[in-house]
C-alpha cells in the first residue's frame, strides 16, 4: 500500500468510525502499517495529528447534531459520538468551537467548520502541501438544487503571521470568519469550509445585490480584532461573490469554481 493508499484508507476508516472510541493503533492496523508512519505522514500532508483531525470531525458533527436535533440531550449527543461523560465532551468541544455545546446549541444555524479532508496529488508521490483540502461533495445535493443561487467566499488575509503567534490564534481566526459570515447570512442561506482559511456561503437568493449586500457587511468588519490571551489581533478577509450557474453538473468543477472565485478576489 502506497502513501496515497494509506491516507485515503485511513481518511475512510475514521469517517466510518466517527462514533466509536478508536485509537491511532487501530486506523494504522487497519491501513497495514505503524502507527509511527500514520501519524508522521498523516501530519505531513494535513498538517494536524491523527488524533486532532478526529477530534475536529467528531465536534462537527456532533455541533450539527446539536442544532438539527433539540430534542437530544447533550449527553446524548456526548454518548453517540463516544465520550463518557458530559465534562470530557465539553472540553473537546470547547477545544474545536471555543464555547460549550449548550451555548453552541443557541445558534439557529448548523455549520461545516470541518469537513472530511481529502489528499489530492500533483502528479505520483508529490502532495500539494500550501493548503489544506475539505470534501464537500455531501453538500452536493444542496449545490445542485441551488445551481442558479450565489456564493459568497471569504478567505483570510494574512493567517500565516497569525499562525506564528499562536497555532490557537490561527483556530480563533478561523472560528471568527466564520462567525462574520453566519451574522451576515440570511435564514436559509449554508456556510462551510473548503479550504484551510477558506471558506463559502452557498445563499438560497438567485439575486445577485443579495449576495453583494452579504459581501459588503463582511467586509464591513475588516480590521476588527481577535482577541488571544488579552493580544489584540486584526483580522481581515478576502470577499467575493461567485454563481456557478447551469454549465457546471460536477461536484470537481464547482469546487474549482469556488478555489478561482477566491484567487481572483486577491488580485
Amino acid at each position: 500500500m502506497d502513501n496515497l493508499e494509506i491516507l485515503a484508507k485511513a481518511l475512510e476508516y475514521m469517517e466510518q468510525h466517527l462514533e466509536t472510541d478508536i485509537r491511532t493503533e487501530e486506523i494504522a492496523r487497519a491501513c497495514y502499517c505503524s502507527k509511527s508512519t500514520l501519524e508522521k505522514l498523516f501530519r505531513f500532508v494535513n498538517h494536524i495529528s491523527v488524533r486532532d483531525y478526529l477530534i475536529r470531525r467528531r465536534m462537527t458533527k456532533a455541533a450539527r447534531l446539536l442544532v438539527e436535533c433539540p430534542e437530544s440531550g447533550i449527553l446524548d449527543v456526548a454518548l453517540k459520538f463516544g465520550y463518557s461523560s458530559h465534562e470530557a465532551f465539553t472540553r473537546a468541544f470547547r477545544q474545536v468551537w471555543n464555547c460549550s455545546p449548550s451555548e453552541y446549541r443557541t445558534k439557529s444555524r448548523a455549520s461545516e467548520l470541518f469537513p472530511r479532508l481529502y489528499t489530492p496529488l500533483v502528479s505520483g508521490d508529490v502532495y500539494m502541501r500550501d493548503r489544506r483540502n475539505f470534501d464537500i461533495s455531501e453538500l452536493y445535493d444542496l449545490f445542485q438544487s441551488r445551481r442558479n443561487c450565489y456564493f459568497v467566499c471569504c478567505d483570510i488575509k494574512n493567517l500565516i503571521p497569525i499562525n506564528e503567534i499562536s497555532r490557537v490564534a490561527g483556530d480563533l481566526a478561523i472560528l471568527e470568519t466564520m462567525r462574520r459570515m453566519e451574522n451576515a447570512a440570511g435564514e436559509d442561506d449554508f456556510v462551510f469550509r473548503i479550504g484551510g482559511d477558506e471558506f463559502a456561503m452557498l445563499t438560497a437568493s438567485e439575486d445577485e445585490e443579495y449576495a453583494g449586500k452579504i459581501a459588503r457587511e463582511i467586509l464591513a468588519h475588516n480590521g476588527e480584532c481577535v482577541d488571544y490571551e488579552g493580544q489584540k489581533i486584526p483580522l481581515s478577509l478576502y470577499c467575493t461573490v461567485f454563481r456557478s450557474g447551469e454549465k457546471i453538473v460536477r461536484y470537481s468543477e464547482l469546487f474549482t469554481g469556488l478555489q478561482t472565485a477566491l484567487r481572483d478576489a486577491k488580485v
